[in-house]
């Protein structure tokens, strides 16, 4: 464990549980809304955040009540690893990568992260509106032309379900907020989606091109109408297909070359080298309040398939989801949110502008909110009101998180940010993310 006590700015925005707990479970519509200028600031980039210091004898106590989750059995093992100021002020491996096995848990550890791979494909997509290859109110119909007219499933009063053509196309600033009403399958028309083969968590187990599923997709009704209600699902798997139109390559050949290994993220990809396969974490599953490990193929049974140890080793790849493919590390993915901490540059390289990284973190949603307290902006949940969200943080923190109880958040104004990977799926309400978050800002001085 390294455990460093500096003058640094300070903070995080946490893994709110609440948050993560859903990341990629498909869910109903939340609440109507209008995009629009949102009515809070941006946050700062994080050289404008004064600088604080976080107490050496605070963060023990988040060791230690990560170690105590691993002893009462409720989590197999997890890494956490915290920046502030530009520097690793924390970071800790618990617990066991393999328990059954007796394979501890290392720092660098593969997880899969999941809906953490939106973040990246959001960046991918400012990259093309930097590069003058799209602007965010394009309709998505421009790019992909079968997407150019849809419909929607509207619920009748016999019980099942009319089909109406969406009032207007969707944008790729629809997709980029979850506004499109496009869901993971679910909605009135559940079962036309499941007919189609495409429901839950598609490419979870699949080796489908994405852009192949993506195009029997625009065949499908809708959940709801573009603009009118926040609706998570394969938004962001579609900006995916957007992303290799425009630069004319595979999403992994796009992330390798211009985020992966110009970060200098080594251990990060859609599929496993097999020299690493001794390093990927086991998942496992929530039962009677403990981790339990999980069978392959699949651990949570869900609509359309089932989520378990994933088929990341071994080939073909085929299927680079920008909504839920990649691999990662902690220190991988903290370098990516050190680029988004620091207004698009890391080391010396910029990778989009400063006004990309403060659009993307600014909320979009007007009428209503995601959750209490909760907007959402380009890509990342953001926090509006520190009061109703009900947890320490900052206005204008951003993050979100992944299906296997992974979370991440970006705060500007502590200068800092946070990366906690595990493999638990599903969770049953574990408090674990709450606590961090609460432990961390507590060690604020």
């Amino acid at each position: 464990m390294k455990l460093r006590n500096a003058l640094l700015a300070a903070s995080a925005l946490a893994l709110s549980g609440c948050v993560i707990a859903v990341t990629d479970t498909p869910r109903p519509a939340i609440a109507p809304l209008a995009l629009a200028p949102a009515p809070i600031a941006p946050a700062p980039i994080a050289s404008e955040a004064p600088r604080q210091t976080l107490s050496q004898a605070r963060l023990e106590t988040l060791d230690k009540v990560m170690k105590q989750y691993v002893a009462d059995g409720k989590l197999a093992g997890a890494v956490l690893m915290i920046h502030q100021g530009g520097r690793d002020v924390f970071s800790n491996a618990y617990g066991w990568r393999d328990r059954e096995a007796g394979a501890a848990m290392q720092e660098d550890t593969i997880f899969r992260i999941a809906s953490q791979t939106k973040a990246l494909t959001s960046v991918a997509i400012m990259m093309m509106m930097e590069e003058g290859k799209l602007v965010l109110d394009d309709p998505l119909g421009k790019f992909l032309p079968e997407w150019s007219k849809t419909t929607v499933a509207v619920t009748n009063d016999k019980g099942g379900y009319d089909v109406v053509p969406a009032k207007r196309p969707i944008t790729i600033r629809d997709l980029l907020s979850h506004t499109a009403g496009i869901s993971y399958g679910t909605g009135p028309a559940e079962k036309a989606w499941k007919d189609a083969g495409v429901l839950g968590w598609y490419f979870a187990d699949k080796q489908a091109p994405v852009a192949d599923v993506v195009a029997k997709m625009a065949k499908l009704p809708m959940a709801a109408q573009p603009g009118e209600k926040w609706v998570y699902g394969y938004n962001t798997d579609i900006l995916g297909v957007v992303v290799e139109k425009l630069s004319g390559k595979p999403l992994d050949l796009f992330f390798k070359e211009r985020l992966i290994e110009p970060l200098g993220m080594v251990d990060t990809a859609f599929c496993l080298p097999p020299e690493k396969t001794n390093r990927l974490a086991v998942v496992y599953s929530e039962k009677d309040g403990k981790a339990e490990r999980a069978p392959s193929p699949g651990a949570w049974q869900q609509p359309g398939g089932h989520i378990g140890q994933g088929h990341y080793a071994g080939g073909p790849c085929k299927a680079y989801a920008g909504g839920a493919g990649l691999l990662s590390t902690v220190s991988d993915y903290s370098r990516f949110l050190q680029m988004m901490l620091q207004g698009g540059t890391y080391e010396g390289k910029r990778y989009i502008s400063r006004k990309s990284v403060e659009l993307m973190s600014h909320d979009t949603l007007v009428s209503a909110s995601y959750q209490p307290g909760l907007g959402w902006g380009l890509g990342f949940r953001v926090v509006t009101d520190v009061g109703k969200f009900a947890q320490p943080g900052s206005v204008g923190d951003y993050g979100w998180g992944g299906a296997y109880h992974s979370t991440y958040w970006v705060d500007p104004k502590e200068d800092l940010t946070v990366v906690y990977l595990t493999q638990l799926i599903p969770a049953g309400g574990l408090e674990d993310q709450q606590k961090i978050r609460a432990l961390i800002y507590s060690a604020l001085e």
